[in-house]
C-alpha cells in the first residue's frame, strides 16, 4: 500500500513539475523575443538586449531565494509563491508595453524571471523523487517538458500579437498576456502537488556549502552549465534582429525560434540517458560538439547570405548543444551530491549560470551592433570550448577517493 501511495505522489509530482515548466517555457519564448525587439526600439540597437537581461537576473535571483523556500517550505510552496510573482510580473509588463514605460517593462521581466527560476529548479525536484541511476533521466523528462513551449511559444506572437490588437494594445503586448495566463496555469499546476515534507535541519554531518563547493564535480558542472549558457543566450536572443536587420519577418524569426527550442527540449530524455549511460562529463563534450557545429553553420561566409534554412539547423543545433551541457552538468550534480549536498550549492549554481546568461544578453547586443553576426557567432563558439580542459581531467569519481572528511557526504 505504502508502495502505491509513493508511486501515485510521485506521479501527481512529476505531472505537476512538467506542467509548470512547459506553461512557463512558453510563455518566456514570447516574452523574451517581445522584450528584446521593444528594446531595440526603445533603447537601439545597442543596449537591446537589456530587458531581456532584466528577466534573467530574475531568474537568476529566484533560484536564490525558491531554492532556499524549498529547504524551509517544501517544494509545492515555493513554486506556488514562483509563480504567484510572475503572475504579477506578466501584468507589469504588460502595462509597461501599453504605456511605452521601458523601465516598467524591465521591472515586469525581473519578477518574470523569479517564475522562471522555480520552472528551473524543477529539474532538482524531480530527481528527488527518483534513484541516482534514473535521475539523469529524470532530469532530462522535466527539461523535455519545455518542448511544448519550443512548439507553441514562438507561433503564439502572431495570434497573440492578434488579440493584443482587439484588446487595443500594441502588438507586442501580446506575448505578455500569454504569459499572464501561463503564469495562472503554473499556480493551479503547482497546487496540485502533494504536500511535501520540508527538509531537515541541518545536521551534525552534513556538509557545509564551503565543503561542497570544494567537491571536483561542482567546479566541473557550474563551468559546463555556464559556457553553455553563454554561448546558447548569446546567439538565441540577436537571432531575431539579425533576422528583422536582413528582413525576416514574424513568421520567419518563429520557424527559426522553434527549430532552436525542439533542439532545447525535445531531445532531452536522451540527454538524460546518455548522462545516465555514459556519465555526466560525455554528454557535456556531446553538447559541445554541437555548439561549436552550430557556431560553425552560423558563421559561414556571408556570401552565403542569411538564409533561412541555414539558421534553422544553426539554431537547432544550438538548442541541442545547451541541452546536452544542462542536463549533462545537472546530472553531475545530481549523482555525485546527496540530498543535502545538492540542497547546499543547487540554488547558488543556478544563479550563477543565469547571472552569467544576463551578462551574455547584453554583451550580445553591444557585440551585434558594433561588429556583426559572424563575430558574435564565433565567439560564442570560442566560450563554448572553456570547460574542455576541465572536463578532460580524470573524473570525480577517482578525485573524491582522496577527498577531505564529508567526501562520503558529498557521495
Amino acid at each position: 500500500m505504502s508502495v502505491d501511495v509513493e508511486t501515485t505522489g510521485r506521479r501527481r509530482s512529476m505531472a505537476a513539475l512538467l506542467g509548470g515548466v512547459a506553461a512557463t517555457n512558453t510563455s518566456m519564448v514570447g516574452a523574451s523575443t517581445a522584450s528584446t525587439l521593444i528594446g531595440a526600439e526603445e533603447l537601439t540597437e545597442l543596449w537591446s538586449g537589456v530587458p531581456n537581461a532584466a528577466g534573467v537576473l530574475g531568474t537568476a535571483a529566484g533560484t536564490l531565494w525558491l531554492a532556499a523556500l524549498m529547504s524551509r517550505r517544501g517544494t509545492r510552496s515555493a513554486l506556488s509563491l514562483g509563480y504567484l510573482v510572475a503572475i504579477v510580473g506578466a501584468a507589469v509588463a504588460g502595462a509597461a508595453v501599453a504605456s511605452g514605460q521601458v523601465l516598467l517593462l524591465i521591472f515586469g521581466m525581473v519578477l518574470l524571471g523569479v517564475g522562471n527560476g522555480g520552472a528551473q529548479l524543477s529539474r532538482y525536484c524531480a530527481a528527488d523523487l527518483y534513484p541516482p541511476r534514473r535521475q539523469g533521466l529524470a532530469v532530462g523528462v522535466i527539461v523535455w517538458a519545455g518542448t511544448v513551449g519550443a512548439v507553441f511559444g514562438p507561433n503564439l506572437m502572431d495570434p497573440s500579437a492578434d488579440v493584443a490588437d482587439r484588446l487595443g494594445l500594441p502588438d507586442l503586448a501580446g506575448p505578455f498576456l500569454v504569459a499572464l495566463l501561463a503564469a495562472g496555469v503554473c499556480v493551479l499546476a503547482s497546487a496540485a502537488m502533494p504536500r511535501s515534507r520540508t527538509a531537515a535541519r541541518q545536521g551534525a554531518n552534513d556538509p557545509t556549502p564551503a565543503q561542497v563547493w570544494r567537491h571536483p564535480v561542482v567546479s566541473v558542472a557550474l563551468v559546463s552549465m555556464i559556457a553553455g549558457q553563454l554561448a546558447m543566450v548569446a546567439l538565441m536572443t540577436m537571432t531575431p534582429l539579425h533576422m528583422s536587420s536582413n528582413h525576416h519577418g514574424l513568421t520567419a524569426v518563429g520557424v527559426v525560434l522553434s527549430g532552436h527550442m525542439i533542439g532545447m527540449f525535445a531531445l532531452a530524455p536522451l540527454s538524460g540517458y546518455l548522462s545516465d549511460r555514459f556519465g555526466g562529463r560525455a554528454a557535456i563534450l556531446m553538447g559541445i560538439g554541437l555548439l561549436v557545429t552550430s557556431v560553425v553553420v552560423a558563421s559561414w561566409p556571408a556570401a552565403h547570405g542569411s538564409g533561412l534554412t541555414r539558421l534553422v539547423v544553426s539554431l537547432f543545433l544550438l538548442g541541442w548543444g545547451w541541452n546536452l551541457t544542462f542536463v549533462g552538468g545537472s546530472a553531475l550534480l545530481t549523482q555525485a551530491l546527496t540530498p543535502a549536498a545538492r540542497r547546499a550549492v543547487q540554488g547558488r549554481v543556478d544563479a550563477l549560470v543565469w547571472a552569467a546568461s544576463a551578462v551574455a544578453s547584453v554583451v550580445a547586443g553591444v557585440v551585434l551592433a558594433t561588429t556583426s553576426y559572424v563575430v558574435l557567432s564565433v565567439a560564442a563558439g570560442v566560450v563554448s570550448l572553456i570547460p574542455v580542459p576541465m572536463l578532460r581531467r580524470r573524473p570525480p569519481a577517482e578525485a573524491s577517493a582522496t577527498a577531505p572528511e564529508h567526501a562520503d557526504a558529498v557521495r
